[in-house]
């Protein structure tokens, strides 16, 4: 596996930091001349750090200004949007799932790539069919690094958020980059959501990594876009949110 990048490092160190407390909201963070020391980094590296802190909304200040802590990473905001089970549930309607495969297997090119793994390097695989009011609405295809993908063999995967179950166990799942497009449904992802094959389906591939910057889950949640919906809004003082909106799962199929 390649190295960490010094800066990606730092900034680990210091999102942790921040979640734990050591570096309280509304604290200053250490000067450059401090983090540079105490990393063995250059002031650039050590900027190019805080600049990731300060794109996450974590930190503010800079040029000239010391930067102060700003908020902490989002908790239940962030395990809402990432936890199926709680969206449903906000929205009033009944969640469900279905496991079709939880399976240790080598991991595929893709997933490897973002995971920082080698392709082959053991990996736990997961394909769930979620549900709203009984109604296929999602297909999820899941990808966790082995030490946290064997929590999945501890819990029943049909009783509810994956998340939930392994949080509860004890795993650190902190931040998360997605990318949402559209792709057309293969004929055994049309089979399962119940639509056509080549019916356009909403993807959002989403990276999971711990506060510390390791990724742990790469996941790839194809939607039904007549049942769900993604919402951006952005403020220029607030850090961008996107949300899931549902249409009628009752609609027609």
């Amino acid at each position: 596996m390649p190295p960490e990048p010094l800066h990606a490092r730092v900034a680990g160190t210091l999102r942790g930091r921040i979640v734990d407390g050591t570096l309280p909201v509304g604290g200053p963070l250490p000067s450059e001349a401090q983090l540079a020391e105490e990393f063995g980094a250059s002031r650039g590296t050590v900027r190019q750090a805080l600049s990731a802190l300060r794109n996450e909304g974590l930190i503010e200040g800079g040029q000239g200004r010391q930067p102060v802590v700003s908020r902490q990473p989002m908790g239940q905001p962030f395990e809402t949007f990432l936890s199926f089970t709680a969206w449903a549930e906000q929205s009033g309607h009944r969640p469900g799932q279905h496991t079709i495969e939880v399976a240790r297997r080598g991991a595929g090119v893709t997933a490897a790539a973002a995971l920082g793994l080698r392709p082959g390097d053991p990996v736990v695989d997961v394909l769930r069919l979620r549900l709203i009011d009984g109604h296929p609405v999602m297909l999820e295809r899941s990808s966790f690094v082995l030490d946290l993908g064997m929590l999945l063999f501890e819990f029943d995967l049909d009783a509810g958020s994956i998340y939930a179950g392994l949080t509860a166990r004890g795993a650190d799942l902190a931040v998360a980059t997605h990318t949402i497009d559209a792709i057309a449904a293969p004929a055994h992802d049309a089979d399962l959501l119940e639509v056509e094959e080549g019916s356009p389906l909403l993807r959002e591939r989403r990276t999971t990594k711990t506060s510390d910057g390791r990724p742990v889950e790469y996941a790839d949640d194809r939607y039904r876009p007549d049942r769900a919906t993604f919402t951006i809004a952005n403020a220029r003082t607030q850090r961008l949110a996107v949300v899931r909106d549902m249409s009628d799962p009752g609609g027609p199929s």
